[in-house]
């Protein structure tokens, strides 16, 4: 019974990292129709500026943190900017290209810096998440109890912030129509930029405490994880917010379950992971949650 418990703490775990970082690719497409291919790398850069602002500047851990979530969403905005907005009315082939170079832009990025370079780095995990409770004979690791915690405020944060608050409103009607968005007066540059900080700022606090959970840091780091949380996107319904949530948690679980279960087979998890994504691609996909788009004529 223990062990089944310990292993559903892990999945929860696992679930909310890829829910933070599917959140983005989510309403990237949702508002773009665009695949944010460089969206890992940025989950990956948060933990280099941890990094960076620990053991090159003697920062505490905290204020290296809200750095990190700060510079990351800005390399997000920047990314927007400069980037995809002129192209934003070339083909989608243009775009694609561009957030594919986007992404090795930042990949050869942290091998080139003198302070990375292409060498495995150490992640400076606070103490507070490698504390240890006891309950019973039920052990469990602090990370696995703040993890979902931190991943749930801030999953809830965007809810409200999508449903509840005027720029809310306004990304959901550009995701809508962005046309007649920008007919009734609003500033859809403004608004694309604001979709880019806040998916770029929760892809930031999961690549912080994915770097507390597998405490490395490497240029490829990006890879594997933006892969995954894609197809969690994809599973709950690319576009749809709370369907990047249940897809997160869903995949998670799935993960570590089949680790748990079958070890065996464990080192074939992503062969499993991205057969789930073609399986959703051919049989279901708009995923979950997800809606039909509809061409317009």
């Amino acid at each position: 019974m223990v062990f089944y418990v310990q292993q559903l703490f892990n999945g929860i775990t696992l679930g909310s990292l890829y829910a933070l970082i599917a959140i983005g690719y989510t309403m990237v497409y949702g508002i773009l129709r665009l695949i944010n291919f460089a969206h890992g790398d940025i989950f990956m850069w948060a933990g280099y500026w941890v990094f960076f602002s620990f053991f090159l500047f003697h920062l505490p851990w905290w204020i290296g943190a809200i750095l990190a979530v700060v510079l990351t969403a800005g390399m997000g905005m920047a990314i927007e900017r400069f980037a995809y907005r002129p192209l934003r009315e070339a083909p989608r082939i243009s775009l694609l290209i561009t957030a594919i170079g986007a992404s090795f832009l930042l990949e050869n990025l942290i091998i080139v810096l003198p302070w990375a370079g292409g060498r495995q780095k150490s992640f400076p995990r606070p103490e507070f998440m490698s504390q240890i409770f006891s309950l019973g004979t039920l052990r469990i690791q602090a990370l696995t109890v703040w993890i979902p915690l931190i991943g749930l405020a801030c999953l809830i944060g965007l809810l409200f912030l999508i449903y509840h608050t005027k720029i809310g409103r306004a990304m959901r009607a550009i995701a809508t129509d962005i046309e007649a968005t920008e007919i009734m007066g609003a500033d859809i540059n403004k608004i694309i930029s604001y979709t880019f900080l806040v998916g770029s700022a929760l892809a930031a606090v999961g690549g912080i405490l994915w770097g507390c959970r597998y405490p490395r840091l490497q240029w490829d780091l990006g890879i594997t994880p933006g892969w995954r949380a894609f197809t969690a996107a994809v599973v709950g319904g690319i576009g749809n917010v709370t369907g990047a949530m249940i897809g997160g948690f869903a995949l998670g679980l799935f993960e570590i379950l089949l680790v748990a279960f079958i070890p065996n087979l464990s080192g074939y998890r992503d062969a499993f992971i991205f057969g789930i994504l073609i399986i959703f691609l051919l049989v279901r996909p708009t995923g979950i949650l997800g809606k039909p788009l509809k061409e317009k004529v």
